[in-house]
């Protein structure tokens, strides 16, 4: 079969490995206009007009985030979750959503290792899910983390779907809320009576997700499934563990733990588990981890937090004065709201950097929060000073920018070790 690559990045790559082991014949076809790290000897089809007459390849694999629309010539549109759906021979447990996706998914793999279970965990957390679908065996348990660049085109749904909070976000790729939130539909769309679908019971949008699945309904944090009550995970009626047994700080990551359980709750229902699980797991980089405390202030690096509402989050996850590093590319959210949980939330001062730093300092002190624009030419190194500059005793410290990264960083993750390079150099 002639298959064409679409998209050559890390998802590309493991797509590429995994089909020409199978024997086919393989193109790799690229917007951007050199591949250095192409595979010697395979055919490429580079720059703007790469996509342009794709009917003479009988599939083109599309990369997770490249919009299937770009491949309308093609004969058939593919992806690694289409074909790990269709070839995988264990239980896949699926987690969407629009933040919480990683700590959800790492719970719920800490949950069913502490009950001896083998697991496998994919997506854009772990593994690329093609490099390992050789190793699953029928009695293991697969967790996939699916954005909704993963689920755009998806042609079956998980065993076990779990959908967390949903709001706004990627509107700069997708074409509107409504698209954002059909794609992410379809993680429960294609369910059958057989399967299970968990989902936030107190955010309208994953509930009616949750109403398109025929199978088992589970609305997590409602009194008949996971919730917390009186500083205790329960289920149902059956006491857990205390919430302090949990090392991650923020009411959304006791939301993150209840879709966990829930999720977890069809393989183990043993207490002790659940309880190691939710215990053991101290964290993703990057995901309001603690970096140092200097001068008796707090500094944590939020950096995934690429919308306003996750950086919201991070912003009730604490009682003390915070002073918040924040400001990147706009993804199409509003910032009013943000203000709003600044002003009633103890923020004494925003550090803002990046191109939506106007839109965001005005923003900000219409709800009266002092709001620093440093520019889009300072160093994190400049900002990591200038905060501790601001930040007084029992204070903490925040990067949680409410904003993609890429005009000023490479990525989130380089953002985030900027700013725990520049913590660490503190003194």
């Amino acid at each position: 079969m002639k298959i064409a690559i679409a998209g050559y990045a890390v998802e590309g790559k493991s797509n590429y490995r995994y089909f020409a082991e199978l024997g086919h014949e393989m193109t790799i076809i690229d917007e951007r206009p050199e591949l250095p790290d192409a595979p010697a000897g395979v055919p490429t089809r580079l720059g703007d007009q790469a996509f342009q007459h794709l009917d003479d390849f009988d599939m083109v694999v599309r990369t997770a985030s490249m919009n299937p629309a770009k491949l309308k010539g093609a004969r058939k549109v593919w992806s690694t979750a289409n074909e790990f759906f269709a070839k995988c021979s264990a239980p896949i447990i699926g987690v969407t959503g629009t933040k919480g996706k990683g700590t959800t998914c790492s719970f719920i793999a800490s949950i069913l290792k502490a009950a001896g279970k083998t697991v496998h965990l994919v997506g854009n957390i772990g593994t690329p899910a093609l490099d390992i679908l050789g190793q699953v065996k029928p009695g293991d348990i697969v967790v996939y983390e699916l954005s909704s660049f993963q689920l755009w085109d998806i042609e079956k749904s998980p065993h076990v779907g779990v959908v967390l909070m949903i709001e706004p976000d990627h509107l700069d790729v997708h074409g509107s809320f409504e698209e954002y939130v059909a794609a992410k539909s379809n993680i429960l769309r294609h369910q059958t009576a057989d399967d299970i679908a968990i989902f936030n019971a107190q955010n309208e949008y994953s509930r009616a997700i949750g109403a398109l699945s025929p199978g088992q309904k589970v609305p997590f944090q409602s009194d008949a499934f996971a919730h917390v009550a009186d500083g205790w995970f329960w289920y149902g009626e059956r006491k857990i563990c205390p919430v302090t047994v949990m090392q991650l700080p923020g009411a959304h990551n006791l939301d993150n733990a209840c879709a966990a359980m829930s999720a977890a709750w069809p393989y183990v229902q043993d207490a002790k588990a659940i309880t190691e699980g939710i215990g053991a797991f101290a964290g993703l980089p990057h995901r309001l981890k603690f970096i140092r405390s200097f001068g008796h202030v707090d500094y944590y690096d939020d950096s995934i937090a690429t919308t306003p509402s996750s950086a919201a989050a991070a912003i009730r996850a604490f009682t003390q004065p915070k002073v918040m590093i924040m400001g990147g590319t706009s993804k199409g959210g509003s910032y009013d709201t943000l203000a709003e949980t600044a002003a009633t939330h103890d923020v004494k001062v925003v550090l803002l950097i990046g191109k939506e730093a106007g839109v965001m300092e005005y923003a900000f002190k219409q709800k009266g929060i002092q709001a620093l624009n440093l520019g889009s030419e300072v160093t994190m190194k400049y900002a990591v000073e200038e905060a501790s500059r601001q930040a007084d005793i029992g204070d903490v410290v925040i990067l949680s920018p409410a904003c993609a990264s890429f005009d000023m960083f490479s990525s989130y993750e380089d953002r985030g070790d900027q700013f725990v390079v520049a913590v660490n150099a503190l003194s």
